[in-house]
């Protein structure tokens, strides 16, 4: 008998981490959650797969199969005296039709295709996927009592371990209450082939799954273990995104002795931020929006503590409106092992470059942002969705305050006030102090951001800041070696006169994205979070 897990056949597409936080890729998974079943439970997601149904059954769903276990099917299939099952958890009621599609498109005739009803001949509910399949391999065992050999084909090595024990205790038990006699029992660990769903159909299908999932609620009796979803984003930074022709040319400015190693060495030169968290509606609006073009020239570089290699940038023209957290425009391009992006706000002597060596380079307005799934919360507003950690919100929107907090240009002398929350005794802001705490850890003048004294400039990166649960804030999986996306067309930057908008407080965060309509649920999430600026 030879059984193959539907995961091992195919490449099954399942929830992106680098779309979802992991809270959100654990509720996906859990059929509990979802009144449709959720990831696992919905043929939709798995018909997604490729470019959908209609387009990939013409073509035999080519490319998302292991052609490798194909083979080992077919040559199953072909042999007369051995038994092939399809062996899934996927539901019987939901993907019968769907599956039986996919294995007539790639001619495979199973002897036996075997998913998961609701519960067992004997009524028996099922613990777990693992659970459903022991036990129908059991019962196949009992009724194939000629068969001496059994060979499974698994990716996941959980399950893996698991059939293994199980035929290791189903031959213990035959040599002590013998029913037919033991097996050879083989479980052989594939490589896993998952994939991912393209990201806006992946972002549609779950918005799907949770508008069913709300309009299912409607229409039954309040239950207060189930509760509406949405889909909510976690904004990270806005920052200048640099696309990776440029930022190859930005590396190479990096002059970094050669006698220290390689392995030592982090490159950056992606971005020049503009704010962490989200950017305020107000500095959105004046430099331009999500996805506005900004030119930028390089005047001079600098090496800090022979650490921090960092490029000070200009707009061009110079009349252009820009902003940016930092006491001037620079892109990080390479730290040593421990050094922090913060102290490149440290950089007080520049080089400048020879003519020959400045370039021009171009970036496109961006957020760093992940996907979350959570309660609606009526009580919640839409700078307060931003966030999963519910303790660093603000709790007020709008822009109430921000303009006479930064009331100074980009160019304005180095000992100005960036204008933080005044403390108790002092104008200060205690090391990582959240704004809407009024400083209360800068007593007697107060410390500046992250232990300088006085209201000094902070850059403040993904790199540097502390990390909090995997679900929100800032954590230690948001580093500047995300893939961006490069800019797709040349545009000008804007242009106007300069205006007071300052340099920005760094705990500061407002603003959203722009509306995205999609299918299948009106938009990938339903706050209006646009994916084009996921990046």
């Amino acid at each position: 008998m030879t059984f193959a897990d539907g995961r091992p056949v195919f490449k099954t597409p399942l929830p992106n981490p680098a779309l979802w936080s992991g809270p959100t890729i654990g509720m996906l998974a859990n059929q509990d959650i979802f009144i449709n079943g959720g990831w696992w439970h919905d043929n939709r997601i798995l018909a997604a797969t490729g470019e959908g149904l209609d387009k990939e059954e013409p073509r035999a769903w080519d490319g998302w199969w292991n052609d490798k276990v194909v083979e080992l099917v077919k040559l199953t299939i072909k042999q007369p005296d051995a038994l092939c099952v399809l062996l899934t958890g996927r539901s019987e009621k939901g993907f019968s039709e769907l599956i039986k599609r996919m294995a007539a498109s790639k001619d495979l005739e199973f002897d036996l295709v075997g998913l998961k009803p609701q519960v067992s001949p004997t009524n028996q509910k099922f613990h777990s996927t693992m659970h459903f399949k022991q036990l129908f391999l059991n019962a196949l065992m009992e009724t194939y009592r000629d068969a001496v050999e059994i060979k499974v084909y698994e990716d996941r090595p959980k399950h893996t371990k698991g059939f293994r024990d199980f035929f290791a205790e189903y031959n213990r038990r035959q040599a002590f209450a013998p029913t037919r006699g033991t097996l050879t029992a083989e479980v052989v660990q594939v490589a896993d082939t998952s994939t991912q769903l393209d990201p806006i159909v992946e972002v549609a299908e779950v918005q799907h799954m949770i508008n069913l999932h709300n309009a299912a609620l409607g229409s039954q009796p309040p239950n207060p273990r189930q509760t509406r979803f949405q889909i909510k984003k976690t904004v990270f930074f806005t920052s200048y995104v640099i696309n990776a022709d440029d930022s190859n040319k930005l590396k190479k400015l990096a002059q970094i002795p050669p006698e220290i190693p390689a392995h030592d060495l982090k490159y950056h030169a992606n971005n020049i931020l503009i704010c962490p968290r989200p950017c305020p509606a107000s500095i959105l609006e004046k430099v331009g929006g999500m996805g506005s073009k900004v030119l930028w020239e390089v005047p001079g570089t600098a090496c800090f503590d022979n650490s921090i290699w960092a490029a000070r940038v200009r707009p061009v023209p110079s009349t252009a409106v820009y902003h940016t957290d930092n006491p001037v425009p620079l892109v990080v391009l390479a730290l040593r092992k421990g050094a922090r992006p913060v102290d490149a706000g440290k950089i007080t002597s520049w080089v400048p470059l020879p003519p020959n060596q400045s370039f021009v380079f171009e970036t496109t307005v961006r957020e760093k942002m992940i996907l979350r799934v959570e309660s609606e919360d009526p009580r919640e507003d839409a700078y307060e969705s931003l966030f999963a950690n519910k303790a660093s919100k603000r709790k007020h929107t709008g822009d109430d305050d921000w303009g006479h907090r930064h009331a100074h240009g980009h160019y304005g002398g180095r000992n100005e006030s960036r204008g933080y929350h005044s403390g108790r005794g002092g104008g200060g802001r205690g090391r990582g102090g959240n704004p809407n705490r009024g400083g209360r850890n800068a007593r007697g003048g107060g410390r500046g951001g992250r232990g300088r004294v006085g209201g000094g400039y902070n850059y403040r990166s993904l790199d540097d800041v502390e990390p909090k649960s995997q679900q929100g804030g800032y954590g230690s999986q948001v580093n500047y070696d995300d893939a961006y996306q490069p800019p797709s067309q040349v545009q000008s930057a804007p242009t106007g006169p300069r205006v007071p908008h300052g340099r920005g407080a760094s705990q500061q965060a407002r603003g959203g994205g722009r509306p995205n309509n999609r299918p299948m649920g009106g938009g990938p999430t339903s706050n209006g979070a646009d994916l084009q600026n996921y990046y």
